[in-house]
């Protein structure tokens, strides 16, 4: 047998392959990976990411369907301006320098694109498109401007991301940071709250997890909006709002946001006191974020956990009662949430209780619990209301229900939803992003930009040495004409959050010219299988959802939701190891040590990250064992939804099975001339149930029983002897997708004019499936070898026969035969 030269069969396989996609008169399958951020190399996850979605649209293809399988890149962000800054490189050639080593690096991995819709969001192809969106959602009033608090840097003068400030200090300055605020893009999503959330019904191809993360970062809450007179201030008022409105006769004080209207209009806090609260609270607007790999946890959870209020001079009256109650300013309340005001109600809410054991304030039960437990806080909705006037002897949820209904009949409020979802701040002061296409006219205000004018492109000669946002302090740049009157106007010197990018690219790919095409967008979406981590769970999946409503509310676009079914493939994980003073080393290093009889400490496998040095090198496994082992270890052990070891021992099997098929297939091309060989039924029977199953489990997305299929259908050929031409073109079949430069080989070697990449999938058949067989267990000396499915009519002697053939050379010396059980070879020499 030759050789297996991987590297002449994957440059051969490559050089037949051509894969493209645009027939509407099929039906279509739009198989997506999450697109990656160019950082210049391919690591482990991408593998399995890319690999996972190779695997679907190669089988997909075969079975006739319109496959769309497009790559690009998600080009703008900080990297490429740190790197302008630290390597005094212009960030566009830093991007385009790494798309182009990676580029390299997915082809060599023999992924089955169509590279004529390859995309690249810093293009001004591009991102021309999403700034006619932002004109059409500032005209169907889904953008707004408005001042919102960010991180400021008071030395470099720059607004920094949440990522950019470490312990509290500006990453590149060390300066302490400032809450500061500024104007900035908004795009109405919280208007979509509802919608978004119902439409998490309808995604039942979604992991459940993925959906119940985005249902509580919408986080509806149901309650009612109630009015609190401010005493002293004829008609004014306070809303507040409780999803217990029930305990209304428990409250014993109210508070409001440090942003509530009333803060400054009534002149309740001093500067100082404002200060005070701003710093002991340590909340981030979710909208801030640039962090794409945001866990999404609830950032309403995160405020310091001192209470903190500030007692005001005012005083509010209970809607029922008229009881006078405090007023104070307060850290924990948000006036993004509800009403930015609420009532506490100290026994019956943690939160409450403990302020009000710090304020010395009362707490009055209102709830009677009907267990034994007295304790306060009473957290439970089950009990029966008592100290609480007419509401006194109902059950909790009937007061509810109740008190809601009393203070809409008598006008003092209403019942109401509320979402934690806000709008989603979309400017960035930074240089490498998308532009955003208004100007600021002094006679004319804001101005958006013409659509006949765009793209407003970023300017090529750029200082990152100055401080603050390069835009802002370029020479010429931002100075324009104004749209409206042709006098002289500023550009906005912002540039989009990156997500703007990464929320309608599926789209673009629909359409070979990178925009959005109406009939293109009909064919090809939704997206049937999108994958990708389940970091992206809220941030970008969210949005993508917003941003298709809102294309849709403008006239581009069709559907809802962007994405039929998601998969969330599980980490690449690595074994750790620690020399003996307990720092981390890469594995060629513990290598080493090992072999000069060091002591190594060996950690649990955990995810592959740089600060633990447990990587291993994507560029070196593929040149040394090839693309196909690459590819088929990687998908072999899990799931794809769980977590992966990598192992050298698994790569180097999985290597040698592939070279094991090659010689497979050799020896049987040069033996072919001496006859045919007939494939007895019984093997003929197992040949079409693993056809059955492989279908079964590539339907089902169960990618490493597939590949135990493939290695069922070896074993069986190989201890069999049924190489036929048809028995290894089944194999090749179902190898390709996996392993798909060896199997495109093999299959030249077998048909000279066959391109196996474009031929259709392998069938099975019915009625072989519905033979009546069974099976039976095949031992030797008692040692289980292997299940063998036989007919239920075979005859002792053809079961033994058969059976035979797996215990290879073993000399029998005696055959034990349970009819419908067992075979046991009891064997002096084994083999």
């Amino acid at each position: 047998m030759s050789s297996y030269d991987f590297k002449k069969i994957e440059q051969f396989a490559q050089s037949l392959w051509n894969f493209s996609s645009c027939n509407f008169q099929r039906e279509k399958y739009y198989v997506l990976s999450m697109f990656p951020y160019p950082s210049g190399k391919l690591h482990m996850g991408h593998l399995r990411n890319y690999v996972i979605g190779d695997v679907l649209a190669r089988y997909k293809r075969s079975q006739g369907y319109d496959v769309l399988h497009p790559i690009g890149w998600d080009a703008f962000g900080l990297p490429a301006e740190k790197a302008a800054i630290n390597s005094n490189i212009h960030p566009r050639l830093w991007t385009e320098k790494n798309i182009a080593k990676m580029r390299i690096s997915l082809k060599s991995i023999g992924l089955s694109y169509d590279w004529s819709r390859e995309l690249s969001t810093c293009s001004p192809e591009y991102y021309k498109h999403e700034q006619k969106f932002f004109l059409a959602f500032l005209k169907a009033g889904l953008a707004y401007r408005k001042n919102s608090e960010v991180n400021w840097d008071p030395i470099d003068k720059t607004v920094l991301a949440n990522e950019q400030v470490i312990d509290g200090r500006g990453w590149r300055s060390g300066a302490v940071v400032v809450k500061r605020k500024i104007p900035q893009w908004f795009l109405r999503i919280s208007d979509f709250s509802e919608e978004l959330l119902k439409g998490l019904d309808t995604l039942t191809g979604w992991p459940e997890k993925v959906k119940i993360m985005q249902a509580n970062w919408i986080g509806k809450s149901e309650g009612a909006l109630i009015k609190f007179r401010i005493s002293g201030y004829e008609g004014r008022c306070i809303e507040v709002f409780s999803t217990r409105p029930e305990t209304i006769f428990g409250v014993s004080f109210c508070a409001i946001a440090v942003d509530h209207p009333l803060v400054n209009e009534l002149d309740l806090l001093t500067n100082a006191e404002k200060e005070t609260l701003c710093t002991q609270t340590t909340y981030e607007p979710d909208h801030c974020t640039d962090n794409k790999n945001f866990s999404g946890k609830a950032n309403f959870e995160k405020v310091h956990e001192q209470k903190l209020g500030i007692l005001t001079k005012i005083s509010v009256e209970h809607p029922f009662s008229g009881d006078e109650l405090p007023l104070y300013v307060a850290n924990f309340v948000f006036a993004e949430y509800g009403s930015g005001a609420i009532f506490g109600c100290p026994a019956h809410d943690t939160r409450d209780f403990e302020f009000a054991q710090k304020h010395n304030l009362p707490c009055l039960r209102v709830i009677s619990p009907k267990c034994t437990n007295t304790t306060l806080p009473y957290l439970l909705e089950e009990g029966v209301m008592c100290n609480s006037n007419f509401l006194d002897g109902m059950e909790v949820i009937e007061a509810r229900k109740f008190v809601i209904k009393k203070i809409s009949s008598i006008g003092i409020g209403e019942a109401k939803n509320s979402y934690k979802l806000r709008d989603w701040g979309i400017s960035r002061q930074r240089y490498w992003g998308c532009p955003i296409p208004v100007v600021y006219c002094e006679k004319c205000s804001m101005q958006p930009v013409k659509v006949e004018d765009l793209p407003v492109i970023l300017p090529e000669e750029v200082e990152f040495a100055v401080q603050g946002n390069p835009l802002e302090h370029h020479p010429t740049w931002k100075h324009t004409n104004c749209p409206k009157c042709g006098g002289p106007a500023l550009r906005d010197t912002d540039t989009f959050d990156t997500f703007f990018e990464s929320s309608w690219y599926f789209a673009a790919f629909c359409s070979k010219d990178g925009g959005i095409d109406k009939k293109s967008c009909r064919h090809f979406l939704p997206v049937d299988m999108y994958i990708g981590g389940i970091e992206h769970a809220i941030l970008h999946l969210l949005y993508s959802r917003f941003f298709m409503r809102a294309l849709n509310k403008c006239g581009y676009i069709e559907i809802m939701e962007p994405f039929r079914n998601l998969l969330t493939q599980g980490m690449v994980c690595h074994e750790s190891y620690q020399n003996s003073s307990g720092e981390y080393l890469y594995p060629e290093e513990a290598k080493l040590l090992l072999e000069k009889g060091e002591k190594v400490l060996v950690g649990k496998m955990e995810k592959m990250s740089k600060s633990k040095k447990n990587i291993v090198d994507l560029e070196e496994i593929v040149s040394t064992y090839g693309a196909d082992a690459a590819r088929f270890f990687i998908l072999s052990d899990n799931p794809p939804e769980n977590s992966f070891g990598w192992s050298d021992r698994g790569i180097k099997a999985s290597f040698k099975f592939l070279q094991r098929i090659k010689n497979l297939v050799e020896r049987y091309l040069s033996n072919e001339s001496s006859g045919k060989v007939e494939t007895d039924r019984e093997i003929e029977i197992q040949i079409n149930r693993i056809i059955y199953e492989m279908t079964k489990y590539m339907d089902e997305i169960k990618l490493n029983c597939a590949v135990a299929k493939i290695h069922e259908l070896v074993n069986l050929l190989s201890a069999s002897g049924a190489l036929s031409r048809e028995t290894i073109y089944i194999l090749l079949r179902i190898l390709e997708p996996f392993a798909p430069h060896l199997a495109e080989y093999l299959a030249s070697k077998l048909e000279g004019d066959i391109l196996l990449y474009s031929s259709p999938w392998v069938t099975y058949s019915e009625a072989l499936l519905r033979s009546d067989t069974i099976k039976l267990m095949v031992r030797k000396n008692g040692k289980f070898i292997e299940s063998l499915e036989v007919s239920e009519d075979s005859s002792e002697e053809e079961i033994i026969s058969l059976a035979k053939r797996l215990i290879k050379n073993a000399v029998v010396d005696k055959v034990i035969y349970v009819p419908g059980k067992m075979v046991n070879f009891l064997c002096s020499n084994p083999g």
